[in-house]
């Protein structure tokens, strides 16, 4: 019981803090870097490219799966 109460109150204090820092209103360091030098343009491109490629391919095996199953 002792450690499952533990438990719960290191839990509380590391959502509080994590409310505490959100609410702060600086903009984080790794957020600044990336939009200063432009990566993260090049970040959200190369999701976009590798999720249409999948999209693309799922689009392409459900039409060959569905004329595998026509032909039988």
């Amino acid at each position: 019981m002792r450690k499952l109460s533990y438990l719960f109150f290191v839990l509380l204090l590391s959502g509080f803090s994590t409310i505490v820092n959100a609410q702060d209103g600086k903009e984080s360091t790794i957020g600044t870097f990336m939009r200063s030098n432009e990566r993260a343009y090049v970040v959200i491109a190369v999701i976009l490219t590798i999720l249409t490629g999948i999209i693309l391919y799922l689009v392409r095996l459900e039409r060959k799966i569905s004329k595998l199953e026509k032909e039988k």
